[in-house]
């Protein structure tokens, strides 16, 4: 019985853990969970996209070759990007590939941990947690997302792409900024495919960030083509129109509406059918994207573009799928709000966790070049998941979306009450009083009477 009781006592005085302490633990956790993850299951790419550009720079600038004629050694693949891109990266012929190695890595994650700062903050801030912990693990679990660890493990501008056109919609174009556009036009010049959200602005009727959009990249464009204009020759009439550069549509890493199409009646793609489904898409995001502005949902409308960006392209490789962060950080803002109905937060949640889980699982994969039965829609999970979600993501409305809409004067709305317009009800009050006194006075005799 007395040893029983030193037990209990000891139990009783242990200290527990202090809250610094147990999150760094938390951390540290889940970073061991998901290393261990990338060991099994990650592919191992050699940043081999990065090693295209720096053999590309090399034989551009320091050998004096084309840079739309070079093909990395022992494949059919070269330079793809506009002539923008390739001025931007000409300072990797000064550097060491280990250093382009360490440079590409360092950019994309902290262009990564901007990108989770600005559409996860909101989340963290209504949820009460610390920053540093949030997005500890934040960080750890897009290491897990297939699509941000190919675009590192293949050396390739995607995430930095993605920073661009995130910080201009959610800090310049949301907040009326006059630069608003200013990082979609330079990612539009950058590799063309962000050109999508140019088209966005002009659907939601932000026609100055449009126009600014537009002429950013088309300045860059021009620029490039002072720098380089055989090149830009080259690109513009030739290898822009080349599609076999990048690669066959039926490859299995394409998850675009060609890749869906091509896997289904392959070998012989049905481009009328691909039509019709891209128009079906443009519709859709069309009435999607003008009902998430008119909701004042900004970040529901760039997950949307994102994803129908990469639905409609000609390729998109599974490493394009960064731009589904935003739509998968909705899903996630959804189940942990307690505003909402449990019922609606669990549907969320499961919604948030099949989405995920399938964006690290690698499935496309599995199904190489078996097309038919189960195949057909393993290797197009991806794919099948945007189509999901373009119907599917859900839109705040806000609960003063009709108080902002007086408040800025839009058509259509009453205006309410102006501050000036509203009576002081104090001073009323004050005279009122003052009348009521003054009759119960007794009147002093006139002068003279």
């Amino acid at each position: 019985m007395a040893e029983r009781g030193r037990v209990a006592e000891s139990s009783a005085v242990r200290p527990k853990l202090r809250p610094g302490v147990r999150k760094t633990l938390i951390v540290a956790a889940v970073w061991a969970v998901v290393w261990g993850f990338l060991l099994v299951a990650a592919a191992h790419n050699g940043f081999f996209d990065l090693k295209v550009y720096y053999g590309a720079m090399d034989y551009w600038v320091n050998r004096g070759g084309d840079i739309y004629d070079y093909l990395t050694p022992g494949t059919p693949y070269g330079f793809t990007y506009p002539p923008f891109a390739a001025a931007l990266m000409t300072p990797m012929s000064l550097i060491g590939w280990n250093t382009a190695i360490v440079i590409s890595v360092s950019m994309n994650v902290v262009a990564m941990a901007a990108i989770l700062t600005w559409l996860l903050g909101p989340v963290f801030k209504r949820q009460g947690w610390s920053y540093w912990y949030a997005m500890g693990i934040a960080m750890a679990l897009a290491a897990a997302f297939e699509p941000i660890r190919e675009t590192v493990n293949f050396g390739q501008v995607n995430i930095l792409v993605l920073f661009l056109v995130v910080a201009d919609v959610l800090l310049l174009v949301r907040g009326g900024h006059k630069l608003g556009g200013i990082g979609i036009g330079l990612a539009t010049a950058i590799k063309l495919t962000p050109g999508v959200f140019i088209v966005y602005l002009l659907i939601t009727r932000r026609w100055r960030a449009a126009a600014v959009s537009a002429a950013t990249a088309t300045a860059a464009t021009w620029l490039a083509a002072t720098f380089a204009p055989d090149a830009s020759r080259v690109f513009w009439t030739d290898a822009v129109w080349n599609t076999d550069r990048v690669g066959s549509p039926t490859f299995v890493s394409n998850q675009a509406l060609t890749g869906l199409v091509g896997r289904i009646f392959n070998p012989d793609p049905m481009k009328p059918l691909w039509l019709l489904l891209v128009l079906i898409t443009l519709a859709v995001w069309y009435w999607r994207a003008r009902r998430a502005i008119r909701h004042r949902d900004e970040v529901a409308g760039l997950a949307l573009t994102g994803l129908v960006g990469c639905m409609v392209s000609p390729i998109t490789w599974i490493h394009h799928l960064v731009w589904t962060v935003p739509a998968i950080v909705i899903l996630f803002d959804y189940a942990t709000d307690r505003t909402l109905d449990p019922r609606r937060r669990r549907n969320f949640m499961i919604a948030f966790g099949f989405s995920f889980a399938l964006l690290c699982s690698r499935t496309p994969w599995a199904f190489h070049a078996k097309f038919d039965g189960l195949g057909l829609i393993g290797s197009n999970a991806y794919i099948l998941l945007m189509i999901g979600l373009l119907f599917g993501l859900p839109i705040r409305e806000p609960a003063d979306t009709g108080a902002d809409q007086r408040a800025a004067g839009e058509p259509g709305e009453a205006g309410g009450p102006n501050v000036e317009d509203v009576p002081d009800l104090v001073e009323i009050d004050r005279k009122v009083t003052e009348a009521f006194h003054a009759q119960e006075r007794p009147r002093r005799p006139l002068v003279g009477a």
